[in-house]
């Protein structure tokens, strides 16, 4: 979901300074101590891209098989304000969030509620589940109607430190609810937000549309490539050749969330139905062995 202002927080890094003192203590070392000997790297899992089928080793899911949205997972993004002219505002309230039959609803509701005449909600990995390389796969059934924006999608881990767009965005999954049976997806890069640069594609379904059913949106990240699969099937592939600067070989974290409103699709009209519905029934991370 393309952000069109930012909440900046500065930090101050001290790293350079503490690793200028480290080496001023090593050299005070008594000549006849034995230091151990430095530690190897971790190794990177997942560097080398594989085949969609040889991610078999499961490193993390939520099937959202409880009562209540497992909080060692998750944090719920409660804010009233959101970027790109959006409606909403998200909360924790169970009409926006809950768990039934094994299946996460993220579900936008009309209503007037601190200012705002929608409630929706967003939840987020980060701080509990950052993902490097490897397969994510998200099955869920969407939502539809003008003026309605669900999305899959991720966040550089570094983005308290590394204002978006130099963290990087990928939405694995977007969708306007005005044309339901195309799938968008798209990565946002650059320096700065006055330099921001996109590029993404389309999936569009062969009949129906993507509220009728459940779909697996897969998305692939190895070393300098990046891959995007529906229920299976590739259908966009990208590297640094297209994407620069890149900042998509470093960590981040999943967000499943619905948008009302904004830039995207407009806002809803007569013919937008509430409430609309995300259903997720998992989401799931495969490293191959």
């Amino acid at each position: 979901m393309i952000r069109t202002s930012l909440f900046i927080r500065p930090r101050l890094l001290m790293a350079v300074a503490m690793a200028a003192v480290t080496g001023l203590l090593s050299c005070t070392q008594e000549p006849d101590k034995v230091l151990p000997a430095p530690k190897s790297a971790e190794p990177v899992v997942n560097e080398e891209a594989r085949d969609y089928s040889q991610y078999t080793e499961l490193a993390w899911s939520d099937e959202f098989t409880g009562g209540q949205l497992d909080d060692t997972k998750w944090t719920y993004e409660v804010q009233d304000t959101w970027f790109n002219n959006e409606l909403q505002a998200t909360t924790n309230s169970p009409k926006n969030l809950f768990l039934a039959g094994g299946v996460l609803n993220i579900q936008a509701q009309k209503e007037v509620y601190n200012g705002k005449n929608y409630t929706s909600a967003r939840i987020i990995t980060r701080g509990k589940k950052d993902f490097g390389f490897g397969r994510l796969d998200v099955r869920a059934r969407l939502p539809k109607g003008k003026g309605i924006w669900p999305a899959i999608w991720m966040l550089g881990s570094n983005d308290q430190t590394v204002p978006w767009p130099a963290c990087g965005e990928i939405d694995i999954m977007e969708l306007r609810g005005s044309t339901p049976n195309v799938n968008i997806s798209t990565v946002h890069f650059g320096t700065v937000p006055a330099d921001r640069k996109q590029i993404g594609t389309t999936k569009a379904l062969d009949s129906g549309d993507f509220s009728q059913a459940y779909h697996t949106f897969t998305f692939i990240r190895s070393k300098d490539m990046m891959r995007w699969y529906l229920d299976g099937v590739e259908y966009f592939k990208l590297t640094p050749a297209q994407v620069s600067p890149y900042p998509f070989n470093n960590p981040f974290y999943v967000i499943l969330n619905v948008a009302v409103g904004g830039d995207f699709d407009g806002n809803p009209d007569a013919s937008t139905l509430f409430p609309q519905r995300m259903e997720v029934e998992y989401v799931k991370f495969w490293n191959y062995k």
